[in-house]
């Protein structure tokens, strides 16, 4: 935490810039936060080294994939032990389905994002990966109709 402390604006347009867009140019990069090519290439590389930027990625076009339905999944278990957790966990590791899988607080303990092509699929889902686990205890979907905001890279 010590370096986002000490991280100037430059900086903080640079990771601004490259969350847009990280294919961008290192010479447009520069142009767009107002360094020269050289300071700028230095910043980023720096950035990098210190696990501020952790990696690119490509943002995929879900629709064009055939995923048609995005679900939220919370999932409560029946046992609170670290076996219980991890034997969960490996389980949604190996979902495909599962693009998102978070150990939350509150009354259950993980919350899932779940992307598969259409409501028959989740419901194959449901019963065969979900439904069959014996650590579930309780399961809730939450259907996404529409994501006006969504800054995931």
């Amino acid at each position: 935490m010590q370096f986002m402390a000490s991280m100037d604006h430059i900086s903080e347009r640079i990771l601004q810039e490259l969350t847009r867009d990280g294919r961008m140019s290192n010479l447009e990069l520069a142009d767009r936060v107002g360094l020269s090519p050289s300071a700028c290439l230095r910043r980023v590389q720096d950035l990098e080294r210190r696990g501020v930027i952790a990696g690119y990625r490509a943002v995929l076009d879900r629709a064009a994939l055939g995923v048609g339905f995005t679900a939220y999944v919370s999932v409560g278990l029946n046992s609170h032990t670290k076996a219980s957790q991890e034997a969960f966990e490996r389980a949604m590791a190996r979902a495909p389905e599962v693009v998102e899988c978070h150990n939350i607080t509150g009354a259950v303990e993980y919350l899932l994002r779940v992307e598969v092509a259409d409501l028959p699929a989740y419901k194959n889902f449901h019963t065969e990966a979900l439904g069959t686990l014996p650590q579930v205890n309780a399961i809730t979907s939450y259907v996404v109709m529409g994501s006006p905001k969504d800054a995931r890279g």
